[in-house]
């Protein structure tokens, strides 16, 4: 189906409004059937997934996605990370498309404010876009739908077999179970899943960063809180064992700190591990154990006897799994350089941010350096008719530990779901494409693209 087919199928009363009766008639069909054919797969609807498969689509791809969950966005929705980040490097943009247009709808759309993208930052946190997630989930799926893109949630993939014209995927959920044969699959499963499923090389640490349950603490008033005392209480707690190692991440900080932000982004979950479903139920049992032990202690605190939980995630977020061995390797010495790859699809930008149990340290790139993702880091070594996006990407630890943020994860998704697209165009494999029509076709959907 043709670009301008799949936005006229799109189009109905109101201003971005979608019907399932106004999608293409194929897409009405797959929600339900139990043997579908597309062009492109998407396994995983997170940062990189929604983003492959809005591209895919737009450049005409008969496309599907397939996600466990009930919403798209991932890190930035179900992860509670709605901070997106980073677009922008010394002052200027260099991360954009589709993702960043998702982004910008987000802030607008509730009323929000982007930050000031003109003069450096004092800490690179202050560049993230601070948004409504749950919006952001509603918009991208909204996106998904304009597309063109069937979308299949609460369903996991079972099994991955090459086949003559592409790949046989079967997916089940519940009183579900189909075969979807597709001709280019995009693994975004974030561990990838779908890679280790097919027997391909993954590599993974001994010991894997540690994971954290988003969540908010307050009905006390921050601003006259005893911080001495209550750091001394912190100390004597964990030497108690009432509170564990890891409920607040910030190794040596003042624990009123924790308690004038409101919690958030600050615990660490070890061993948080989300490529199985059992140990991802052990993270979220730690997660929540780990909140209950918090808020039982801040209770404890004077002034913070009506302390309340305000909010929290529905599951812990993990920062890493698997990686892919792929075509090439972005190294630490690649990324803290800004190499310039000769099949580069985009950029990342964001320090190299390692967490581990003395908390996060996070070591800035030099003023200047961009660093760049090669398309051979998203095909999975010795691979046909597949890509992997996001934060599997192939990578060693430390350049991963930047890499796996969600602006570009969001500039791979857009590079994987491009490439695809133009794979089915020429009738090869994505690697076989010139990269100058994935760059192309890139630009044409917005994208920066380095070079």
């Amino acid at each position: 189906m043709k670009r301008r087919d799949l936005l006229k199928a799109a189009t109905v009363a109101g201003v971005g409004a979608v019907s399932t009766g106004s999608l293409p008639a194929w897409v009405r069909a797959a929600s339900d059937a139990s043997d579908t054919t597309v062009d492109v797969l998407v396994i995983g609807g997170g940062t990189a997934g929604t983003v492959a498969a809005i591209q895919a689509g737009r450049a005409g791809a008969r496309t599907m996605l397939v996600e466990m969950g009930s919403q798209l966005g991932g890190t930035t929705t179900t992860g509670g990370v709605a901070l997106p980040g980073l677009f922008h490097a010394w002052e200027k943009q260099v991360i954009a498309g589709i993702g960043w247009e998702l982004v910008e709808k987000a802030v607008e759309l509730d009323s929000g404010t982007m930050p000031d993208f003109s003069t450096p930052p004092e800490r690179h946190s202050r560049h993230q876009v601070p948004l409504n997630g749950q919006l952001y989930a509603a918009l991208a799926e909204e996106a998904c739908l304009e597309a063109g893109v069937a979308l299949a949630y609460y369903e996991l993939p079972l099994s991955a077999k090459e086949a003559p014209t592409g790949w046989l995927v079967e997916t089940a959920g519940k009183g579900v179970r189909r075969r979807i044969a597709c001709r280019q699959l995009i693994d975004c499963t974030g561990g990838a899943d779908i890679v280790g499923m097919i027997g391909l090389a993954r590599l993974r640490e001994e010991e894997i960063q540690p994971g954290t349950l988003i969540f908010a603490f307050g009905n006390y008033d921050k601003n006259r809180l005893d911080a001495e005392r209550i750091d001394q209480r912190y100390r004597q707690a964990l030497a108690a064992g009432t509170l564990h190692e890891g409920d607040y991440c910030h190794a040596g900080g003042h624990f009123v700190n924790f308690l004038r932000g409101g919690g958030t982004n600050a615990q660490h979950i070890f061993g948080a591990d989300s490529s199985t479903s059992a140990t991802h139920t052990q993270a979220n049992l730690a997660g929540r154990a780990s909140v209950l032990r918090l808020l039982r202690f801040i209770r404890s605190l004077p002034g913070c006897e009506a302390a309340r939980l305000l909010k929290m995630q529905t599951e812990t977020a993990v920062r890493e799994t698997y990686r892919i061995a792929g075509e090439a390797q972005i190294t630490v010495d690649d990324y803290t350089s800004g190499r310039l790859f000769d099949d580069a699809v985009g950029h990342s930008f964001y320090p190299i941010d390692l967490h581990d149990r003395h908390g996060v340290q996070p070591a800035p790139l030099r003023r200047g350096v961009v660093p760049t993702i090669p398309l051979r880091a998203l095909a999975p070594k010795g691979s046909r008719n597949l890509l992997v996006a996001g934060r599997s990407v192939s990578s060693d630890r430390l350049a991963n530990s930047a890499l796996r943020v969600q602006a570009s994860c969001m500039a791979m998704g857009q590079a994987a779901g491009a490439a695809a697209a133009l794979a089915i165009q020429h009738n090869t494999t994505p690697l076989a494409v010139p990269i100058d029509e994935v760059k192309t076709i890139l630009r044409r959907h917005k994208a920066i693209v380095p070079g």
